[in-house]
């Protein structure tokens, strides 16, 4: 009976001193708590009026992805250099380590999937429609390893991507 009186006050000892350990900081703290910040009452201030165009009526990810790919059609005129660099340059950032530096499917993380990513300049993908291959880069393919990179790649880069995988044309 004494061993459980002693730990019951051993236990009341420390809990009574991390108390006292606490109250002192937060009492003597100088940036604050969380308590005493504007974050936590937010509801104080008016809620601002919401600026004019911040919610797409027209065109946006939604309507991309629910118009059928046969319909789509590339913002981008085909011939821009500028259009090209840029699609090289996302090609390198995002789809290299799959489809590979040479665009044959034999990238280093994509040698892992089953089946192997495709070569991107085989007639099959190179006769893709721009809207095939938009959704395709988008959304993923069903039935391959092709994630889908909608959130993760903007929508003007992807089109720029498509643009230059189209430029190089088939493998000879």
């Amino acid at each position: 009976m004494k061993q459980v009186v002693v730990i019951l006050i051993a236990v009341s000892v420390v809990l009574v001193g991390a108390y006292v350990v606490i109250t002192a900081y937060d009492d003597n703290l100088s940036v604050g708590r969380m308590w005493q910040t504007p974050a936590i009452r937010p509801h104080e201030e008016p809620i601002p009026i919401m600026t004019a165009g911040i919610i797409p009526f027209n065109g946006g990810e939604v309507l991309m992805r629910t118009t059928r790919a046969e319909e789509l059609i590339s913002p981008l005129s085909g011939t821009s250099a500028f259009d090209f660099k840029r699609g090289e340059t996302g090609y390198t950032r995002y789809c290299s380590h799959c489809h590979g530096q040479n665009h044959d499917g034999n990238g280093t993380v994509g040698q892992s999937f089953a089946p192997l990513p495709g070569d991107l300049r085989s007639p099959k993908v190179q006769a893709m429609s721009d809207g095939a291959f938009f959704h395709e880069i988008s959304y993923g393919k069903p039935d391959g390893r092709q994630p889908a990179l909608a959130s993760t790649i903007s929508m003007e880069d992807r089109w720029q991507i498509i643009a230059y995988v189209k430029s190089l044309g088939t493998r000879p």
